[in-house]
This record gives C-alpha cells, sequence and structure tokens, in this order.
C-alpha cells in the first residue's frame, strides 16, 4: 500500500489549523498515572477509533521519538514524530505533541496532536487537541470535515473519561 508524506509543524498550528478539535477533561487520577497511561506501549487501547499505538523509538522518550498507529478497523497507517515533550513532575505538568510525518490514506496535508496534563482539585486535567489541514482536492472539503471530524473526536473523549475511570 503506498504511502503519503505529510507536512510537519510547530505547536502555532493547533490554534491555526483549517480544523480544529479539542477537548478538555477531569480525569480520577493523578497527573503522574494520567501521563503513564498516555506514554505507554500501546497506550489509547481504550479508545474503539484506535487499533494499535506503538513506540518506535526506545525508552526514554522525548523530542524527536516516534510512534506507528494504526486507526479502526486497520486501514489507516499513521507515522508520527514527537517534536514537543515537556515533562515536570516537581508541577505535576506533562504535554507533548506529534505531526504525521506518512500516512497511508491520501488527502491529508497536516495532522497532529497534543497532549496536555495538569493537575486539578481532584485528580488531574486532561487537554488533547487535534489539528489537520486538507491537500490536494480534499483541501475544498475542509468545512465540510468539521462535522465528521468533531464525532469521531466525541467518541475519543467518551472512551478516555471511560477509561480513566476504571483506574482509581
Amino acid at each position: 500500500m503506498p504511502t503519503y508524506a505529510l507536512e510537519s509543524f510547530d505547536l502555532d498550528f493547533f490554534d491555526t489549523a483549517p480544523v480544529t478539535h479539542k477537548f478538555s477533561v477531569n480525569l480520577p487520577v493523578s497527573p503522574e498515572r494520567a501521563w503513564a497511561e498516555l506514554t505507554r506501549q500501546n497506550t489509547l487501547d481504550w479508545c474503539r477509533l484506535i487499533k494499535a499505538i506503538n513506540f518506535t523509538s526506545p525508552a526514554p522518550y522525548g523530542v524527536g521519538t516516534t510512534r506507528s498507529a494504526q486507526l479502526a478497523p486497520g486501514y489507516a497507517r499513521l507515522s508520527e514524530r514527537f517534536f514537543c515533550w515537556d515533562e515536570d513532575p516537581q508541577t505535576q505538568r506533562y504535554r507533548n505533541a506529534f505531526y504525521v510525518e506518512q500516512a497511508n490514506v491520501p488527502g491529508l496535508r497536516r495532522f497532529g496532536e497534543l497532549s496536555e496534563i495538569e493537575p486539578a482539585e481532584r485528580g488531574c486535567r486532561f487537554t488533547w487537541s487535534f489539528a489537520i489541514e486538507l491537500g490536494g482536492p480534499m483541501a475544498r472539503t475542509s468545512k465540510f470535515a468539521l462535522p465528521v471530524s468533531a464525532k469521531a473526536f466525541g467518541t475519543l473523549e467518551t472512551d478516555t473519561v471511560k477509561h480513566f475511570a476504571t483506574l482509581r
């Protein structure tokens, strides 16, 4: 199956992308526990839309770390590269961001995610941001992508809240 190269970007793209989605939820676990779940091998296995995620770089992870993702039911495959990785156990604040370097599906110009964890009154606050720019002929359909992608991202939010509720 052919692969398509995507363009890299920086953190500003999460605010300026043609299609963005962000949700922020309180999780009933410590920031350290949430970070450990989000940075473990095969993370996001609780999400129905994700079949597998595997780090392809050795630990410890940081800027330059790579990961492969397979979306359910298994047709779409992505190669990801982290360009931001901040861990501050003292303040209990954690953040990482990646952009997709290659995908086996056409039509994407740029795609990435930003995960942020900070302490909350109880547990932690998790903010997950997504940035998408369609390419080629698909670029003209960006305004129609938001309602479709919002539904998919809503599933990720629901699955994440359910998963962390079981980790108490």
